[in-house]
């Protein structure tokens, strides 16, 4: 298999027939499976999969960051083990862009998963590649770079590109060839009639619909917001005003991967002469990267160390940062918590939000905007007024034109929550493609290609596999359970003291509470537990038992009863001493 730019071979349009939408769920060996492992029924985690005979393709391998009621969680990823019992399978990794819900689940993929090669552009190459140093893993696979030129094949596969707008240069589209049909996913994008890249291929969109297009995958994010985006040049000029208007110290926070923002801001401060620092990890390696190939220009001189900024008066500085969207551990949050050690705010400071709340962010969004006002910043945020920020996803009108572009015969809306798919859905009928048509599905889910024909599939084990720190065993999953049972409902310690050799108990059994009850005000409560634990210890101390079935009995015995009481679940955690002869 071979990266090869030259001309891309596309197939004729199947005759048109939708009788079989309905049809079995058997999986015939001549047919062609999609299904999803992340990237339904939420934003984030995006992973599809095209599988013929015995040989499978993967779009994108990201992560979802965790939402609140995940604690201790850093990110969620897709449970990898279809791939990993179907690895001999495998062919390619093709990845549309280089955001974290498309690349960032990568090192995790790769160490439990071989994948022969990774095909993307030179700038989520380059992003990749900074992850696979840090984890070690730059033997673990090929990393090939592409352009919407270049065109892959395998024996079943032929893959050719696309170019999109996207809020991150080289944003592409994937066209996949198969036996079955050709599938189409547009990844992210928008229609930027004036972007700050390059131009999508309109026409290259246009060609596909004039020639076939049996299913597509497309992007469902915005699907629930009215006409269409905005330019982002209309974002630069709404950014360069305030910097023409902010007399104190700036500081700007927004996707760390959103390069064209960047730049943008960058622009904004050479233009007024605003010195930059740059706080967060993520920013600094994308803009590192970033400049390196050229996406983002600005002099040396422009960017200063912290020290260098204690020297300079406040309306000469830029601080660029991380934690547009609440993160407890980004630069922004820090800041506004008053725990970053080199940046905290004063009294003029201007905190300018170019970003959206991802969906699920908004309350810790909230929280942060509080503590900067607290701490005596003027806050900005996106509103109709300012235009701080446009979105990189497509608005209805900009779904419908890419639906009409492409004229797909079966649509596929992914990469959103299930409201976001079911109105995407209602679009392709809208536009006047044919109706019942559209799958609205979950991740596991198939969809089963036959000669140019659709139908429903069997489905697949899917899970979320929780990630605190870099296990990917999930036995992060089971922790927060835990977790969560603690935050909920507490937790309670049964005391037991025996003598497992004369089969009895030296005292009645004790029970502390942390989290549950209050002890004081629940002592008839406690003493009544304490009871039913002694009499049933006391039977089963009378024949030959093992330590684990005397604390199952424990917990089988409290359960009820404490919910019976109080409606609550507490985690039960029996503690045994045993008398030593």
């Amino acid at each position: 298999m071979a990266d090869m730019p030259q001309k891309r071979s596309y197939q004729k349009r199947t005759p048109y027939n939708n009788k079989n939408r309905q049809m079995k769920r058997e999986t015939l060996s001549s047919d062609t499976k999609v299904f999803a492992l992340g990237g339904l029924n939420e934003v984030g985690k995006n992973m599809y999969c095209i599988e013929h005979q015995d040989e499978l393709v993967i779009i994108d391998a990201g992560v979802k960051f965790a939402e609140d009621g995940l604690p201790g969680i850093d990110y969620v990823i897709p449970d990898y083990t279809y791939l990993k019992r179907n690895q001999k399978k495998i062919k390619a990794l093709l990845i549309t862009h280089g955001h974290e819900d498309h690349i960032g689940g990568i090192p995790f993929l790769l160490q439990v998963v071989h994948i022969p090669f990774i095909y993307a552009s030179p700038l989520a190459c380059a992003m990749i590649r900074r992850k696979l140093e840090e984890k070690r893993l730059t033997q673990a696979t090929k990393l090939i770079q592409i352009n919407n030129l270049s065109q892959v094949k395998t024996k079943y596969f032929n893959i050719g590109f696309f170019k999109t707008n996207h809020s991150i240069p080289e944003s592409l589209g994937i066209v996949i060839n198969t036996p079955n049909g050709r599938i189409v996913s547009t990844g992210d994008f928008k229609f930027d009639l004036t972007p700050v890249g390059d131009p999508a291929d309109f026409q290259v969109m246009s060609f596909l619909g004039e020639t076939g297009v049996t299913l597509l995958l497309s992007d469902s994010t915005n699907a629930e917001v009215p006409n269409f985006s905005i330019s982002e040049k209309q974002v630069a000029y709404s950014v360069q005003e305030e910097f023409r208007k902010t007399e104190g110290r700036l500081i700007v926070a927004t996707f760390a991967s959103n390069v064209h923002r960047v730049q943008q801001i960058i622009d904004a401060a050479v233009k007024f002469n605003r010195k930059i620092l740059v706080f967060g990890r993520s920013m600094e390696n994308n803009i590192q990267v970033s400049r390196k190939l050229g996406y983002i220009k600005c002099p040396d001189r422009f960017f200063i160390k912290n020290d260098e900024a204690k020297n300079l008066p406040d309306n000469e500085i830029l601080i660029l940062c991380t934690g547009s969207q609440g993160e407890a551990l980004a630069a922004l949050s820090r800041i506004a918590n008053g725990t970053h050690r080199q940046v905290s705010i004063k009294p003029g400071d201007t905190v300018v939000f170019s970003s959206n709340p991802i969906p699920g962010n908004a309350s810790s969004v909230s929280k942060v905007i509080n503590k900067l006002y607290r701490a005596g910043a003027r806050v900005l945020t996106n509103e109709a007024i300012n235009n701080l920020h446009t979105s990189g996803h497509a608005s209805q009108e900009e779904q419908k034109l890419m639906l009409l572009l492409t004229r797909p015969k079966y649509f596929f809306p992914v990469h959103g929550e299930y409201r976001m798919l079911k109105i995407h859905a209602k679009l392709f009928e809208e536009v006047g493609l044919t109706k019942g048509n559209a799958f609205v599905l979950s991740n596991g889910d198939s969809i089963l290609l036959h000669n140019g024909e659709a139908r429903l599939g069997p489905r697949i084990h899917v899970d979320d596999i929780y990630v605190d720190g870099n296990d990917i065993t999930g036995l992060s999953t089971a922790v927060l359970r835990d977790r969560q049972i603690l935050s909920e409902d507490g937790m309670v310690s049964v005391l037991i003291s025996m003598d497992s050799r004369a089969g009895c108990l030296l005292n009645k059994p004790i029970i502390m509470s942390r989290g549950f009850v209050y002890m004081q005000d629940s002592k008839e409560m406690i003493r009544e537990a304490e009871l039913l634990v002694s009499r049933e210890l006391s039977h089963l101390l009378k024949r030959k038992t093992t330590f684990g079935e005397i604390k199952n009995t424990i917990r089988d015995t409290l359960a009820p009863y404490f919910y019976q009481k109080t409606k609550r679940n507490p985690m039960i955690i029996p503690v045994i001493m045993n008398k030593k002869v």
